[in-house]
């Protein structure tokens, strides 16, 4: 009888085991060295040396290190340009291009004088080693992503000098390809720019329409993230034709899908979670692998290359961080971040580097000797890790400052806990949704969800219980998807509106949000009976939606504030959460309201809320409500601010908006807010201040009538 062979060959071969094996260093990698307090990404790239062919030679580095590493690198540029706060990088676009043009300059300058005088490199060897040292990669950008600084000035400076560094370093590459190749004139540059910029408009132009209409057909969720990875990869595969890198292209990729795909939604946890969990860690596993620290110890001068490199490196990437904190007077924490995101050097080197041992000279001589290779590759090793102790140590200290600033704010949101009404199943996925994007999400509260059975016949009830089951189950599946808790609440009662208010009571809710089946008519199903109902029984913020599209595929929001807003107590409440709604699409939002109105508006959000893009529009008659109708598209959303009887905003066109909405806003999708009533200083009411503001009004109108008929006097004399 032969038994199997079942002894250890090094290196492993069999895909299986290789892939098994990464496996567990991505699972215990980080438990291990975790308490080393060595970094994540540090981690895997010093796995990959040990297990490397130059360490002990564990796994052999097949193709699934190619396939995989560069889907990881593609993950990590993709993910820069999708998390990317692109007002903030608007706002920060000049300090950005300085940065961008002395993160290249300096580190290019100082390369090409080293590589020529002191490491006695030729021109062209020189150049090519100047273009590694100014550019360089965001590898440790999941590290800002972890401390929730993605959208930090200093890391939209960062992000927008890496693509002008990059950017410039390709074009001379491809140069100095072309130079060596014969292949270098006027005309091909010409063809190569105009291939550039048809790249670039195509992708601008064509990628956001085409994504819009995908994810407004198809709203499987499997679905959108195989579409979301295909335009991806088809990004970078067109970037590669038009002679750019494919990092490039993912880069572009993630910065045109970045409105289209919420901060907080289901669809980009799942494609953080997929890169953070598998394509990220195989990627720095791959580059750990091509380190040879051997290479160290055989002679003095490639010990003398691969200092030269790193001091050089390090250096010229630290003084233009520090020239840009001197011109633009910025904090040292900022310095930090822009020094380590911009010093690690990976796949735009290793590109080059490949690049460089193609060339050949002359027979069996290449552009890229083994000294110079072994010193690049060590390069990475060593910036990769200075990157990333760097950036860790500015993101968190930017987070505890943060933190600490935020404690004096008062912003309402100590009370925040949302709750959902789920009534339709149709409508779980757009209330839920809209409740995250309104969420705080630095917030440590659960969302609430509750669905109320009034059925009477015992037959029914049952089967109508299950039903309600499931979209409660439907509803945490949402949420748990972006990692936000959800307490969900299936009750019977023998009133709906009586059993939401008693849970949001019970739950101690600081906002109700219901939703309306757009098949049924506004006036009937809930701006009856219900939904006053509810408004008599609570003073608390409530929130009725219709969404006929989804909700990341919003363009706009449009919101009708009604006179004397400011003065209600829930003013900042509803302005906060239509400002979340704002950022995390990356849409306008665009305020019709009285001056005075808007003042406080504008003066909120460029307090708390500078990044987003607003609007501000007069609107003293709130009779030019339907003024607005006409520049509402299908794609937006239709906001307008109420108040309950009695309070201090209430007009009494008020009693007329169903019908209104009906007639003039049946189409587009639609969100009215009943403000909070509640909380100093309209808590308290006397006789000298009473709640009901009539007389006020009555004096108002009777004042607006006589002013016109005046103005109508004098335009007629």
């Amino acid at each position: 009888m032969n038994l199997p062979d079942i002894g250890i060959h090094l290196p492993i071969t069999d895909p299986t085991w290789i892939f098994f094996l990464v496996l567990m260093i991505i699972l215990f990698a980080p438990i291990v060295l975790g308490r080393l307090r060595i970094p994540h990404i540090i981690g895997m790239i010093l796995a990959g040396v040990v297990i490397g062919k130059y360490g002990f030679n564990i796994l052999e580095r097949d193709s699934s290190f190619e396939l995989f590493g560069k889907v990881g690198i593609y993950y990590i540029m993709f993910l820069a340009g999708l998390e990317m706060d692109l007002e903030n990088l608007k706002k920060n676009l000049l300090k950005a291009l300085v940065f961008g043009v002395l993160t290249f300059c300096i580190p290019f300058a100082l390369g090409m004088w080293v590589g020529m005088n002191v490491l006695g490199f030729g021109v062209g060897a020189s150049m090519l080693l100047s273009s590694i040292f100014a550019s360089h990669t965001l590898v440790a950008y999941p590290i800002v992503g972890r401390y929730g600084m993605a959208r930090h000035a200093s890391v939209s400076i960062s992000i927008g000098g890496t693509m002008f560094a990059l950017t410039v370093a390709l074009f001379i590459l491809a140069g100095i390809s072309g130079m060596y190749r014969g292949e270098l004139d006027s005309g091909s540059w010409i063809w190569f720019i105009g291939k550039c910029v048809g790249y670039c408009a195509f992708v601008f132009l064509v990628f956001p329409r085409f994504a819009r209409w995908f994810f407004r057909t198809y709203e499987d969720n499997v679905m959108q993230y195989i579409f979301v990875l295909a335009l991806v990869f088809l990004s970078a595969a067109l970037a590669e034709l038009a002679g750019m890198e494919g990092i490039f292209g993912a880069f572009l990729a993630g910065l045109v899908l970045n409105r289209l795909i919420p901060h907080v939604s289901p669809l980009m946890n799942r494609t953080e979670f997929v890169g953070n969990a598998l394509f990220i860690p195989y990627f720095l596993i791959g580059v750990g692998m091509l380190i040879n620290l051997g290479a160290l110890f055989h002679g003095g001068e490639t010990i003398k290359v691969v200092l030269v490199m790193v001091i050089v490196a390090t250096v010229s990437k630290w003084i233009a961080a520090w020239l840009t904190q001197l011109v633009y007077r910025m904090s040292k924490a900022s310095r930090q971040m822009l020094f380590g995101l911009s010093n690690a050097h990976a796949a735009g080197a290793l590109a080059m580097v490949m690049v460089g041992t193609k060339i050949e000279l002359e027979p069996g001589v290449f552009l890229m000797n083994d000294d110079m290779l072994n010193g690049v590759v060590i390069m990475i090793l060593f910036s990769c890790i200075i990157s990333s102790v760097v950036t860790e140590h500015a993101a968190r200290t930017m987070a505890l400052a943060e933190e600490n600033g935020e404690m004096d704010m008062t912003r309402g949101k100590e009370d925040e806990r949302m709750m959902v009404s789920i009534a339709n199943p149709e409508t779980v996925e757009p209330l839920v949704n809209m409740a995250l994007m309104m969420r705080d999400p630095k917030s440590k509260k659960e969302l609430l969800a509750v669905t109320v059975e009034v059925e009477y016949d015992e037959a029914k009830k049952q089967a109508k219980l299950a039903q309600r089951r499931k979209s409660l189950e439907q509803a945490a599946r949402i949420a748990s998807a972006v990692d936000v808790p959800m307490k969900t609440r299936c009750r019977l009662s023998t009133n709906a509106a009586t059993g939401i208010l008693n849970t949001a009571s019970e739950m101690n809710a600081s906002e109700i949000i219901l939703g309306l089946h757009h098949k049924h008519g506004l006036l009937d199903s809930f701006l009856g009976s219900f939904a006053q109902s509810i408004l008599k029984g609570t003073h608390r913020q409530m929130m009725v939606v219709k969404c006929l599209i989804p909700v990341n595929t919003m363009r706009r929001i449009m919101v009708a504030v009604p006179p004397k807003a400011e003065y209600e107590s829930g003013f900042y409440k509803w302005v906060e959460r239509l400002a979340r709604i704002g950022g995390q699409l990356g849409c306008r939002v665009h305020f019709w309201a009285h001056p005075d109105t808007l003042q406080r508006i504008s003066g909120y959000m460029n307090r708390f809320h500078g990044s987003v893009r607003v609007e501000f529009s007069p609107m003293d008659d709130w009779d030019d409500l339907l003024l607005i109708s006409s520049k509402v598209a299908f794609d937006h959303l239709m906001v307008i601010v109420c108040a309950r009887k009695g309070a201090i905003s209430y007009q009494p066109s008020f009693e007329e908006l169903p019908n209104q909405i009906t007639k003039y806003f049946s189409n587009n999708s639609l969100m009215l807010i009943y403000p909070d009533q509640l909380g100093d200083p309209l808590e308290n009411f006397t006789f000298s201040s009473p709640r009901s503001q009539a007389e006020n009004r009555l004096y108002d109108q009777v004042s607006k009538w006589v002013y016109k008929w005046m103005k109508k006097g004098d335009e007629q004399g």
